[in-house]
């Protein structure tokens, strides 16, 4: 995804630069047509990373604490509810799984919003399994595993193999739990049939995976060569909202390979409501630990499940290294709102960005810079050829050839 050929237009006269004074809201609420809306003080997330399959308890719970310094959710991934992980987090994302392991009543009603997980960027939804020989006593235990049986996550949620029965078990979802339903899946080239489907279940948000979300393992030809790149896959799942009407009605997250500030930004500015971070989230928690491995073991033998040196890791610690990069972000991403004078993320749109790329320019529909700006009243070429600060008479323009 090419995130650097987006940039952000920042103002000084055509719009006033936000004061100092003005406290730059970053808030957002996902689902807001459920019972319980989910309502954050920060719209960066951790992303789905299960305990077992991919981390050891002690990362989950540094995940869910640190998240919860800034006001923000971690997800379970697909995997049971952990006590330890629940009391730690301030708010909750379950998956509702494949795998079935968080699809009783009991564990659903400690939720703060079901994420029903029908697939993933560096998967897609092709089944896993975590075999016995990697199983441990606590895993076994969470998961209700017999001895010698294997973690299976199947390629379809189990009993769910239409989509009237997908229907069904989102309204029974909603009507039972009163929190926020949403599906999480895959982006391909099938996205708007996809979203066709999916739109019609009375769903509160979509969480929509670009092919550069991470995972701990997998077969190599679904980590490279599967899926929408995450940027494509924002443009058009928002795309598909607003034409439709349903921006107000259903939340947009976006995850895959997000990493900075940056992208996180613009990412709202494009039309999703909140976003997943997952890669960059482990690297951070081990900000200050990543010692305790290198350089004879990687850092990742901290965090995973299967990990050599897992019970080295000091929650605390990890924790609060999270919540500094989250703070950090939150600092600039409102530096950069100040500087476009909005006082909201939510304010920041596509006529706060241009972009150097022409592909990017006629898919998103922002300013493309390298055509000249409507100064003397000759031409304008703004991704759809329509200056950002014009009136409703403008007019849209052919954009000219390319130039080869």
């Amino acid at each position: 995804s090419p995130w650097y050929d987006i940039l952000f237009n920042p103002v000084h006269f055509v719009r006033m630069p936000t004061t100092e004074e003005v406290e730059i809201d970053t808030s957002v609420v996902i689902g807001k047509q459920s019972r319980k809306p989910l309502k954050l003080d920060f719209p960066v997330m951790i992303a789905g990373m299960s305990f077992g399959g991919a981390l050891s308890e002690k990362a989950k719970i540094a995940l869910a604490k640190g998240a919860s310094e800034v006001g923000t959710a971690t997800n379970t991934g697909e995997a049971p509810l952990l006590e330890s992980e629940r009391r730690a987090a301030k708010y909750l994302i379950g998956q509702y799984n494949r795998g079935g392991w968080l699809n009783d009543p009991e564990q659903l009603k400690q939720l703060d919003a079901i994420e029903i997980q029908v697939g993933q960027g560096a998967q897609a939804s092709a089944p896993q399994r975590t075999q016995d020989k990697n199983i441990h006593e606590d895993f076994r235990k969470e998961f209700h595993l017999k001895e010698g049986q294997d973690a299976v996550i199947h390629s379809r949620l189990p009993g769910i193999d239409t989509p009237e029965k997908l229907s069904a078990l989102v309204d029974d979802l909603r009507n039972k739990y009163g929190v926020p339903v949403g599906i999480k899946f895959a982006a391909s080239n099938y996205l708007e049939a996809e979203l066709d489907i999916l739109t019609r279940c009375n769903i509160d948000f979509i969480a929509v995976d670009g092919a550069e979300g991470g995972t701990h393992g997998g077969p190599t030809i679904l980590q490279d060569d599967m899926g929408l790149p995450t940027l494509t896959a924002l443009i058009r799942a928002s795309n598909y909202l607003k034409n439709k009407n349903l921006k107000e009605r259903i939340s947009l997250i976006i995850t895959g390979g997000l990493t900075t500030p940056g992208h996180f930004l613009k990412a709202l500015a494009l039309g999703a409501d909140a976003v997943y971070i997952g890669s960059i989230a482990l690297i951070s928690l081990l900000q200050d630990q990543i010692t305790k491995s290198v350089i004879w073991e990687p850092p990742t033998e901290l965090l995973l499940y299967s990990g050599k040196r897992k019970e080295e890791l000091d929650i605390e610690k990890a924790s609060h290294s999270l919540a500094n990069f989250l703070k950090s972000c939150k600092k600039e991403i409102q530096s950069a709102v100040m500087a476009m004078g909005k006082a909201s993320v939510n304010d920041v749109n596509r006529q706060d960005l241009c972009t150097i790329n022409r592909d990017v320019s006629r898919l998103a529909n922002i300013a493309y810079v390298y055509n000249y700006p409507e100064i003397d009243g000759t031409r304008a070429d703004y991704g759809a050829g329509i200056h950002p600060f014009a009136g409703p008479e403008a007019k849209r323009e052919q954009a000219p050839p390319p130039v080869h």
